[in-house]
């Protein structure tokens, strides 16, 4: 990347778009709204079960002007979600508050692993082992995600919950690939402990992006 495009990127005025689409949100506490995603490329996080592994190298997304993005979603619909990648390793400023000038309420998905930056309307956190959220994340999620692939990850959802403050909604979600497997330890655990709902990837389930 050039050097003046990459002052951009760092900006936030330029962003590596890996794609931008109108769907229906799948997961967690907007699911069944239509919404239109942004997934931002670039993340070094590296959850072995990430379903969207080509999003991790920002070089391999084009820097897009930010006005651009915010013009063509402005198209769509009314809620905007921002996801990735990690969408929290780049400056979110400049694209929140284009988005938001518009009227659009603004959704971010993040691990939380990187300073907050941006405007949001509503943050889904969903912590990672690799690479722990920050504190001022815990603070402001309105929901907490956490996947889960095994046992040991009722344990770390435990933890995290912790730490978020006491308006955040919990989820617990089953890895895609180990859904079968999990979906009775979820249905099981949250019946148990009812501060937690189940959270389902039901656009796979409808056969949308």
């Amino acid at each position: 990347m050039i050097r003046e495009i990459q002052e951009l990127v760092n900006k936030g005025e330029m962003l590596p778009l890996m794609e931008e689409f109108y769907t229906i949100q799948g997961e967690g506490f907007h699911k069944g709204t239509a919404a239109y995603f942004i997934r931002i490329g670039g993340c070094d996080v590296g959850c072995h079960w990430c379903d969207v592994k080509e999003s991790w190298n920002a070089k391999l997304h084009p820097p897009t002007e930010t006005a651009k993005i915010v013009a063509n979603a402005k198209q769509y619909s009314d809620t905007i979600v921002v996801t990735g990648g990690e969408p929290l390793t780049w400056d979110m400023t400049l694209l929140t508050q284009q988005l938001k000038a518009e009227g659009l309420q603004v959704h971010i998905e993040t691990s939380g692993a990187y300073k907050l930056t941006g405007q949001w309307d509503w943050i889904c956190l969903s912590p990672k082992k690799i690479k722990l959220p920050t504190d001022e994340v815990y603070e402001v999620a309105d929901e907490l995600k956490m996947i889960i692939y095994n046992k040991d990850d009722f344990r770390f959802a435990e933890e995290q919950a912790a730490k978020v403050n006491e308006n955040c909604i919990l989820y617990l979600q089953p890895e895609w690939s180990r859904r079968d497997k999990m979906i009775p330890e979820i249905v099981d655990y949250v019946m148990k402990n009812p501060k937690w709902k189940v959270s389902l990837q039901t656009h796979k389930y409808l056969n949308i992006p």
